[in-house]
């Protein structure tokens, strides 16, 4: 049987933000980091969800030297009925032990 299915994606955006929003000059444009992490949505704790953005944000400071106050972090949860390997849904794996 296979665990929580994890998946990420990891890209960087340009957009200009508002100095409300991070700090930054007002319009002034700046690189971000942006990492989506698609799981199926199977009993993960608001616990372990902040150690996943916690974690992703502190890997792309320690390997790419990105600034963890511009770092956006996305989890996306999906239903294992709309999560497919070779073929078949997650959910069909797990009833047939796989």
């Amino acid at each position: 049987m296979i665990g929580p299915t994890v998946a990420g994606i990891l890209t960087s955006f340009t957009q200009s933000y508002n100095a409300a929003l991070i700090g930054a000059a007002r319009n002034e444009e700046m690189i971000m980091p942006y990492v989506n992490i698609k799981i199926t949505n199977e009993n993960v704790t608001p616990e372990k969800k902040a150690a996943l953005i916690k974690g992703a944000t502190q890997l792309l400071v320690d390997v790419l030297d990105k600034n963890p106050n511009t770092t956006v972090v996305v989890i996306d949860e999906v239903h294992t009925d709309n999560w497919g390997i070779a073929g078949e849904s997650i959910t069909v794996r797990r009833k047939k032990g796989q």
